[in-house]
């Protein structure tokens, strides 16, 4: 390919967890079998992120020091062997980052192909950064919905840039959603968009309000995104027979429930990841959901960018996001 590519680039790095991440000096990587090497033209600041970055999600984390970042997107400079790497060659990509190896919060980063997706023309690369995180995850759950037959779905942190996206492809698809959210401007902001179903958490009766319309609606699907006393509360209020899908921990906390809901009453708690959901899949049905996902981009999979941070910025970008997470995405871009 006739791209230059440096020697060195900017990255952002984590040397230790609940620590501010730095700004560094680091080697451009080279691709090896199976992988490219990917130019970055943005990534997005998403709450998995923060829980990295804060030591909470360890499961995930790469052993310190460790770029950070977990999707992004950019165009592809430098293809290792194999045909798909040579495919991908001088395409632009939405990305995620290797289980080892950098992050997406760098100018270049090395990752396989497979974990890849090409962007359709129309598809900028700022909507392309996000469109594996939330967009593939509300895809995962509406097709369990629709292939358990769940009448209806419980959605919690609904207000968040995920929730609102799971709401709206419930919309789409005809599987009413009762979204849940701590904040009383929360259910404001999510009733003038015209959602039905909102219960806030701060308000006195929400347990019984809200077992009250999970009953109604037969909302036999929940979907728990902070443990804690949530995960006690979606299994006091979930109907007979119910699946909890654990896919958050946003509390901080470990996941409370009594024991009685499932012994007595036939419910499950799941733990749920994407990337074990999309593992279950073949490269081709992969493709075929990253598709669909991508035509949605513009309407029920958009997310709204609240600001912009060069990556020399990056501590402020987080800063910012961690206090500013309701309103819109944070996206780190390279220096101009």
């Amino acid at each position: 390919m006739a791209t230059t590519i440096p020697h060195t680039m900017r990255v952002v790095r984590l040397r230790a967890f609940g620590e501010p991440v730095t700004v560094e000096e680091a080697e451009v990587p080279r691709p090896g079998p199976g992988q490219v090497l990917i130019r970055m033209a943005a990534a997005p600041i998403n709450p998995s992120d923060l829980a990295i970055l804060q030591g909470t999600y360890t499961k995930f984390a790469k052993p310190l020091p460790a770029i950070a970042g977990l999707e992004g997107s950019g165009t592809v400079v430098a293809a290792g062997a194999g045909v798909l790497p040579r495919i991908f060659a001088g395409r632009r990509v939405a990305c995620a980052a290797p289980e080892q190896g950098g992050g997406t919060w760098a100018e270049y980063m090395v990752t396989q192909a497979a974990r890849c997706i090409p962007l359709l023309p129309q598809v900028s690369h700022e909507a392309g950064a996000m469109m594996l995180v939330n967009p593939l995850t509300s895809m995962a759950f509406i097709s369990i919905a629709r292939q358990e037959k769940h009448a209806a779905i419980v959605n919690t942190a609904a207000a968040s840039a995920l929730g609102q996206m799971i709401t709206r492809l419930g919309l789409r698809y005809g599987i009413p959603v009762i979204s849940v959210v701590r904040r009383t401007e929360q259910a404001d902001l999510l009733r003038r968009q015209g959602f039905v179903h909102v219960v806030d958490s701060s308000q006195p009766g929400f347990e019984e309000t809200l077992r009250t319309l999970t009953h109604t609606l037969r909302a036999t699907l929940l979907l728990d995104a902070i443990a804690g006393e949530s995960t006690g509360q979606l299994a006091a209020a979930a109907p007979y027979g119910s699946k909890i899908l654990l896919y958050g921990a946003l509390s901080g906390q470990p996941a409370r429930v009594e024991a009685w809901h499932f012994l007595s009453e036939a419910k499950r708690l799941e733990g749920f990841h994407l990337a074990n959901w999309l593992q279950q899949k073949n490269l081709a049905a992969t493709f075929a959901l990253a598709m669909q996902v991508q035509r949605l981009l513009g309407s029920d999979l958009q997310s709204q960018v609240q600001r912009r941070f060069p990556i020399s910025q990056a501590q402020e970008a987080v800063t910012w996001y961690s206090t500013n997470m309701s309103t819109g995405k944070v996206l780190l871009i390279p220096d101009a």
